[in-house]
Formats: C-alpha cells, structure tokens, sequence
C-alpha cells in the first residue's frame, strides 16, 4: 500500500509512476478526496471548539440574567451539533474513498524499470547455457510424459481440468526436484527452511496484495480462509504487525509447498500439460529486510534461483519486466525463463521481485534501530520462485529427452532417484 505522505508531499511524481502502470486518473482522486478528508476534518474541530466555547457562554449569560443571549447561545449550539456531525461524516466517507483507492493502487515501478504496457516491453539481460542439439525433433513435455506417468485424465475424474496425476518413477523426479531445490537453498544460499499454513486469513491475503483487487484468481473455503497461491503468503505474513530489530534483518525464508490458483483469468492458454495448472509445487524464497539491504537481497535472491537452473544445466534467460507487466505488489521484477526444445521457446520458470514498503504498509509491519524510539519505516519484502517445480519438471522432460522416449535424468537428481537414472517408456 502507498504511503498517502508520498501523495501529499509529490503528487506529480505520484501520478507519473501510476502513470507508468497505465493508470491515470486516480493520483487526481486521491488528492481531492483526502484534500476534501482534511479539510472536513479541520472544520469539525473548528466547530467543536466553538460548541465547547458557545457552551460556556451559555453559563455566563445565565448568570448575568441575559437571558436572550442564553437563548441564542443554546440555538447556536444546538445547528454546530448537527454541523459537527455533518462534518464528521464526510471526513469518514472521504477517508474511506482515500482507503479504497491506496488499497487498490498497484506499487510504483522503480526508477530504473523500463517503460512498457506488457510483455512486448520486457528487457532482456543475458543467457546462460547452450542449447542442446538434437539428432530427432524433440517433442513437447506431455507427449513425453504421457508414456512415462502422466496421466492427465484420471486427474479429470477425480478434480477436473488443469489438474495432474504422475506415477512411477516420474512421481518421484517431480519429488526429487522439490527435495534438491529446498535442500540447496538451505544449505548453500541462506534461507531457512520453513513449514507454514496453506490456508491463511482474508488479512494474510490482503497483506501480500492479493485481496481486494485479485479475490477471483484465489481459492475461498467455506469459512472464509484461502488456499495459497504461493508460500509468499503465508511466508510474508509472518512479520505482520511486528517491529523488528534491524540486527535481525535480513530474514530469509524459504518453503515447498503446493499452490493453488483458479487461473481466471487465463481461459484457453496452456491448456495442454504441466504449464498452467489449479495445483502446482513451488519453493518459495521470501526475504525481509531494511530499504538499505533489498538491492543486495534482490541480487542473492535471483542468483539463487538461478543456481537450480545452472545445477541442471537447462539454458535460461533473465528478462527485467516493464513496468506494465509486473505483479501488482512489485517494484522491480526479473523472470526467469527456461528453454523449452519441444516448444522452441523461452517460458518462465520464476519471479523474482522487489516489493519495497508496499506490502509492509499493508502488513504493518516495521523495523527499528535498538535504542532509538519508534520505527524507522515499513521493512522491505522480497519473493521469488526457486523454482515452480512443475515447470521444472517441464524444462527436464523437454531437455533430457532421447530418440527412444525415455528421460535421462540430471545429475544432481541422482542421489534422490534410488538408483533411477533413467524413466524408460512403459
């Protein structure tokens, strides 16, 4: 959420990072409606302070037998009390307005984002990796998996489309891959590994950005709670309404767990396969830190994430997004990319931003310096996929695969394979 000081202080450059979002008309709204807020804020206490005033006048009328006076006083604060409360309500249904709209508003883009309204806007900033020549046409993922375990219409009478079942050994690759991927992170790049909710409060969603604007792209239970569509969520929340001493950050955090989202808004894409699903693993990498330590972090992070794609040797891109196509939460974002043979194409495999204080507002959740009074700020978030697994599984059934059908699998899944080193066609 925005800080409505930054507005008052510099609307301009305010409406011009909306801007940069495609957004232009709401910088002006929200000036008006917290001007219109302060000002009926201001007249109200005017207009208590003459009823208090008023009200002791009243008894020095009285006393001096003037009793028109007494009258006229009691008239006059008989019309600000009904003034007052006019007033009031005006200043709460502006405050509301103003409310509404910072709730809603996505994060400005930082400064050195590049213009653009989607994915057409995108920057790209390097590649690692050569891409494997192959002596057959590779096919595409489900193709392959389809002789290897998958099997995506049992998976429709039991949930529906979008849905996945895997058996065998390609059961256990999809398990190997979470297992190295939670497994590095802890023990290489920082993260601590942590278990956390799958179902969190309405406020849980609200703090990461999910709700209000995105309810339809999460599941809602019966009795109010969501299903995560990313350990972010739960993760982030963590902190919500503490002060944290800064000799505690960065905090870094990361979890696999399964995610859950009802893709509204992607009707007819990816259709097909492991691409776009309802459920999905990921291992989720969240950082909390002070404004001064999130560009390293942002670094590490993406160097992280990175690490598992260079660990199994799959070619991959790094695209810094346009301020269009960015997450409502995020400043700056990079995604990763992996190459797809079967597809012949560049897909992303993780996100990983800089949130800066927007979800820390949203959280309420600050950090201090020991010995000083109050907090220095909201702290700052980070999240990253590292990686979605299924879109792991994806890259490694495309990249490995070979003339006969079968999947050779990498070298770093091999200590979590019992022995497999192949998955051979049934």
């Amino acid at each position: 959420m925005h800080d409505i000081k930054f507005l008052r202080a510099d609307a301009p450059a305010f409406a011009a990072g909306l801007a940069r979002r495609g957004i232009t008309d709401a910088a002006d709204t929200l000036v008006a409606a917290d001007a219109a807020r302060r000002a009926a804020e201001t007249r109200a206490q005017e207009a208590l302070a003459r009823r208090n005033a008023a009200s002791k006048e009243i008894g020095a009328a009285m006393a001096a037998k003037d009793m028109a006076r007494a009258e006229a006083l009691k008239a006059e604060v008989a019309g600000l009390k009904d003034e007052i409360a006019t007033l009031e309500d005006a200043a709460r249904a502006a405050a509301e307005q103003v409310d509404a709209l910072l709730t809603t508003l996505p994060n400005l883009p930082a400064a050195d984002v590049p213009d653009g309204v989607d994915e057409h806007g995108n920057e790209e900033i390097m590649r690692w990796g050569t891409q494997r020549t192959f002596d057959f046409t590779p096919l595409e993922h489900d193709l392959v998996a389809a002789k290897l375990g998958y099997d995506p219409e049992a998976a429709a009478k039991v949930a529906g489309a979008r849905f996945a079942v895997l058996k065998g050994p390609l059961a256990r690759l999809q398990r190997a891959l979470g297992q190295y991927m939670i497994d590095t992170h802890t023990a290489q790049h920082g993260f601590q590994e942590t278990f956390a909710p799958y179902l969190v409060k309405r406020e849980a969603a609200f703090g990461t950005g999910q709700l209000p604007k995105f309810e339809e792209d999460v599941f809602q239970t019966t009795d109010g709670r969501y299903l995560i569509p990313t350990a972010e969520m739960s993760l982030t929340n963590l902190v919500a309404g503490e002060i944290i001493d800064a000799v505690q950050l960065p905090i870094r955090m990361t979890a696999l767990t399964p995610c859950f989202r009802s893709e509204a808004g992607s009707a007819g894409r990816d259709t097909r396969g492991l691409i776009r699903q309802h459920q999905f693993e990921k291992c989720e990498l969240v950082t909390i830190c002070t404004p001064e330590q999130a560009d390293a972090e942002h670094a590490h992070m993406l160097q992280s994430a990175e690490a598992i794609l260079q660990a199994l040797h799959l070619p991959y891109r790094r695209m810094l997004l346009c301020a269009g196509d960015m997450g409502f939460a995020a400043r700056k974002t990079y995604d990763l990319e992996v190459w797809l043979p079967g597809q012949g194409a560049y897909r992303e495999i993780s996100s990983v931003s800089d949130c800066g204080e927007f979800q820390g507002r949203r959280m309420n959740a600050r950090w201090k310096v020991a010995g000083e009074k109050g907090s220095r700020g909201a702290v700052n978030t980070l999240n990253g996929s590292g990686l979605a697994v299924g879109r792991t599984l994806v890259a490694v059934i495309e990249n490995y695969q070979q003339a006969d059908g079968s999947v050779v699998v990498p070298d770093v899944l091999k200590p979590y394979m019992a022995g497999i080193d192949r998955l051979e066609p049934r």
